[in-house]
């Protein structure tokens, strides 16, 4: 498929959300809400769960799968309370020691000017910060879109690793297009040239693994790719075990000063 395809595989409605992937790989999990600031975001889930016995904390950012479910959870777009509820659990986690995994799913961090005048920047920016040093392993998996800072907020992890069909970047080719080229219409061209799709992704170093779609991936065909990451879930937070915190915070800062 083109780069643009890709995009438009990324955004299908039919594609497993987070709570798909969260229900399906993992056992006994308990949803926490708020910031413990302002009030609860739906378009970030989070919680405790079990991961072969293994309890960790899951947070994802959560679309809709009709546009009901798309209006209360704001098109997976998050406000600041629900980077703030994240961090708030990924705080909890180091506490407890829990490993941390994320998934991405996002066209971007919420723009409107409520979301500006409670601190939207503010709080994904804390959220880099906060991330960089965690004494305990975060895994990040984009499932669908990754777009800018409301993606990255989630996404400073010990590794990334994505699903064939998932992008990964720093904004969406029509916003691309529209800054570079004043023409939104050009969002096909700005996909090829932006490098956002896994393989891209994967031959420039910006994830560790990308995880094949036989067909595009939808709810009815899932079961394997969750069976895959359930797997290499397991193993990757089992070389983690005995580690010092502050090697694990060092590995992952080494990640990104890496670029």
């Amino acid at each position: 498929m083109t780069a643009w395809e890709r995009v438009q595989t990324a955004r299908m409605s039919g594609r497993p959300t987070s709570l798909y992937y969260i229900e399906h790989i993992f056992d006994d999990f308990m949803e926490l809400h708020g910031d413990r600031n302002y009030k609860d975001d739906p378009a970030i889930v989070g919680g405790l769960a079990f991961l072969g016995g293994r309890p960790v904390t899951v947070i994802g950012e959560q679309k809709g799968r009709n546009i009901k479910e798309n209006v209360q959870r704001n098109f997976g777009m998050p406000n600041p309370e629900g980077y703030r509820k994240a961090l708030r659990l990924m705080k909890q986690a180091e506490k407890f020691g829990r490993p941390v995994v994320c998934f991405v799913d996002t066209s971007g961090a919420f723009c409107g000017i409520e979301a500006e005048e409670r601190g939207q920047g503010e709080a994904i920016a804390r959220n880099l910060m906060e991330m960089s040093g965690l004494h305990v392993p975060i895994l990040a998996i984009a499932i669908g879109e990754g777009g800018s800072g409301g993606a990255l907020a989630l996404a400073v992890g010990n590794e990334v690793w994505c699903l064939e069909n998932a992008i990964y970047s720093v904004l969406s080719p029509e916003g691309f297009a529209s800054i570079l080229w004043k023409d939104g219409h050009r969002a096909p061209e700005a996909a090829e040239k932006m490098k956002m799709t896994s393989e891209d992704l994967k031959q420039l170093g910006v994830v560790e693994k990308v995880y094949p779609e036989a067909t595009p991936a939808l709810v009815e065909n899932a079961e394997p790719i969750c069976a895959a990451l359930k797997k290499d879930m397991i193993d990757f937070f089992r070389k983690y075990d005995g580690m010092d915190g502050e090697r694990i915070a060092a590995e992952r800062y080494a990640r990104f000063r890496a670029f």
